[in-house]
């Protein structure tokens, strides 16, 4: 490894160690990662372009290996979080459906964010325009809708999800379909 890589790696080292346990919000597998990423940085150096930036490629690295923890840690379901009797339901499915009827219960202003942003694909930018506010209005709105929307689930819903954010399981706390 040569020396701007090293000075490169000392300098990035703490705030990859912060970047990683924002991710995994476990500080013993944070250093883990971490070390992993070292050890992948230490032996990939020579695939370094002149051109590419390292820090951008240590952190390229690093997303890489907190993905794969992700992918192993979702591999490994215990029977026990499993519905084996409903195995053709598909949660996700009825989650959506679920948030697409809480949606209908928030404030009109929320409503409208949200439906214009998740389900016309408009972005915070277009959104702050159409309603002729600020921008940071806009992502303000957007980001308290999905928070009220977050809540009502939480309390209407325990849902489980994997790594990648799918539903593996849902169970009403009040009277829903899901189950």
């Amino acid at each position: 490894m040569n020396s701007i890589a090293i000075s490169d790696w000392l300098k990035t080292q703490n705030e990859l160690r912060a970047f990683v346990y924002k991710k995994v919000r476990d500080k013993a597998l944070a250093e883990d990662i971490v070390q992993d990423v070292y050890l992948k940085v230490y032996t990939h150096i020579s695939s370094l372009k002149e051109s590419d930036s390292i820090t951008a490629w240590i952190y390229r690295i690093t997303r890489n290996v907190i993905s794969d923890h992700f992918r192993k840690q979702s591999k490994t379901l215990h029977s026990f979080e499993l519905d084996w009797e409903n195995q053709d339901v598909n949660y996700n499915e009825c989650v959506s459906s679920c948030l697409k009827d809480m949606l209908h219960q928030l404030p009109s202003k929320y409503r409208e964010a949200i439906e214009l942003t998740e389900f016309h694909n408009l972005s915070q930018l277009q959104l702050a325009e159409r309603l002729q506010i600020s921008y940071s209005g806009a992502k303000s709105r957007v980001q308290r809708a999905r928070q009220i929307l977050r809540e009502k689930m939480d309390i209407a819903y325990h849902i489980q999800h994997d790594a990648y954010g799918n539903a593996i399981a849902c169970q009403s706390r009040l009277a829903c379909g899901c189950e």
